[in-house]
């Protein structure tokens, strides 16, 4: 087939790709470049032929002309309390943390799977400190990708500010806690929260405690709220409390002192999967069943949801969507710099497994 499309040993063009797809060279470039306002069967039509003719962008040709990179920051980064210097190697350090939530491995799959078919590419990046902010600043301002993913593990991060008052495009994964004009995706917790404070009550639970994530984050706070609201409407309204940091390690330890003033127990929504894999733990070395003994909910539906015992009951965060449609946001305020700011906000779902 491609043969036919073009002369033996030529590099396949736009137009090659255009006459297999059946549409308009300008169509193509349109879908190449990551233009969104064309319509899906047209894209796809255009993605099969690219893939039949084996069509590969001039990276250098279309900078030229669009001074574009090709490539977007993907960047992880914290609140810049970390001493400067060099990272200290080991469990403790950033990158090892998030390397170790599966959480993160789920946002880079769905940038890399929107990202890949428009040509584009994620370069990955650190800023846990005020050089290593400096340095993705400095990165985006001379060219060297098109925009910013902002992925953020800390409330008062400075960086989404620091990009957005250098006039650079980003967007944020999850609401900003501080004031930065940019758009972001994020989920409804307050409602997966309630989902969660509703099954356990609907199973019969009556005596039912809650590990929150950190409470100075925009989500752990919501999902507390959510939960104490639908505890609240059902008569419930001083449901415990035991605050944790979204690790495992900090269920765990949040779970003892649970047990510890509240021993009767008999139902617990944890804010995320890793703390309610935690919880799990350690209602088993207390010799309490999971579900019959107490009956637990996570938060996610992140890998740890699959691989704790029991399988977890969790609420359902679609991670791989949520970065996907952030990639799209970039991409199309890349088209458009002068688009206003959005947000893109997820519906949550509760999985049923054997957890609760």
């Amino acid at each position: 087939m491609t043969d036919a499309l073009r002369s033996p040993g030529a590099a396949p063009t736009l137009e090659d790709v255009a006459r297999a797809a059946g549409v308009s060279r300008a169509t193509v470039s349109r879908v190449v470049n990551g233009v969104r306002n064309v319509d899906p069967a047209i894209q796809e039509a255009v993605r099969q032929a690219v893939s039949v003719t084996g069509y590969t962008p001039n990276r250098a040709a279309r900078s030229l002309v669009t001074r574009r990179a090709g490539a977007v920051a993907l960047v992880v980064s914290g609140a810049g309390v970390e001493p400067e210097g060099e990272e200290p190697a080991g469990e403790g350090s950033f990158t090892s943390q998030v390397f170790a939530d599966p959480f993160f491995g789920r946002v880079v799959a769905g940038i890399v799977d929107y990202l890949r078919p428009r040509g584009m590419h994620p370069v990955l990046m650190f800023a846990e400190t005020s050089r290593a902010r400096d340095e993705v600043v400095a990165y985006l301002r001379q060219g060297s990708a098109d925009g910013a993913l902002i992925v953020s593990t800390h409330p008062q991060d400075p960086l989404p500010g620091l990009i957005t008052d250098a006039g650079l495009s980003a967007v944020l994964f999850a609401r900003p806690a501080l004031p930065a004009r940019i758009s972001y995706v994020d989920l409804a917790h307050r409602d997966g929260a309630r989902l969660a404070a509703e099954h356990l009550l609907a199973r019969g639970c009556r005596r039912i405690a809650t590990i929150s994530g950190p409470l100075n984050v925009p989500a752990g706070q919501e999902r507390l709220a959510g939960f104490r609201d639908a505890m609240a409407q059902h008569g419930h309204a001083d449901a415990p409390v035991a605050e944790g940091l979204f690790t495992q390690e900090s269920g765990e330890a949040a779970m003892e002192r649970l047990l510890a003033r509240h021993p009767a127990l008999d139902g617990v929504f944890a804010g995320n999967d890793l703390m309610a894999m935690g919880a799990c733990h350690v209602l088993r070395e207390h010799g309490r069943r999971v579900p019959e003994d107490v009956a637990v909910i996570g938060f996610d539906d992140s890998s740890a949801a699959s691989a704790c015992r029991p399988p977890l009951t969790t609420v359902r965060q679609p991670v791989e969507d949520m970065a996907a449609e952030m990639a799209g946001l970039l991409l199309d305020r890349l088209a458009a710099p002068d688009r206003p700011t959005t947000s893109v906000i997820f519906e949550p779902v509760l999985v049923l497994r054997d957890s609760a």
